[in-house]
């Protein structure tokens, strides 16, 4: 299974960027997909989940800012990142679950000037 992610880039405070991530290797749905982000000098975390049903879940700093959403092929996600902030600069990892293993993206570089 190989997760690529594509749609990083640099943009100014307030600006929209859409990050993609597709699995490949893969002929069926996953049970869960979503987005993570790792700043310099800190810890991976959850940016937002889409979970089996669709149901979706985000951190408290991203809610109202970004959405999370599947794709209309199997294992293609999508996460809208809107009113982006400084505080937003991390590299961004794609991760889809496919119990009991988590396969991860290389991640895309996503920067946030002010």
């Amino acid at each position: 299974v190989q997760l690529v992610e594509s749609g990083g880039g640099l943009v100014q405070s307030g600006g929209s960027l859409r990050l993609s991530c597709a699995a490949s290797g893969i002929s069926f749905s996953g049970d869960v997909m979503g987005w993570y982000r790792q700043a310099p000098g800190k810890q991976r975390e959850v940016v937002a989940l889409s979970q089996e049903g669709g149901a979706a879940v985000y951190a408290n700093a991203v809610k109202g800012r970004f959405t999370i959403s599947r794709g209309s092929a199997e294992n293609t996600v999508y996460l809208q990142m809107n009113s982006l902030k400084p505080e937003d600069t991390a590299v961004y990892y794609c991760k889809l679950r496919i119990r009991p293993t988590d396969y991860w993206g290389q991640g895309t570089q996503v920067t946030v000037s002010s």
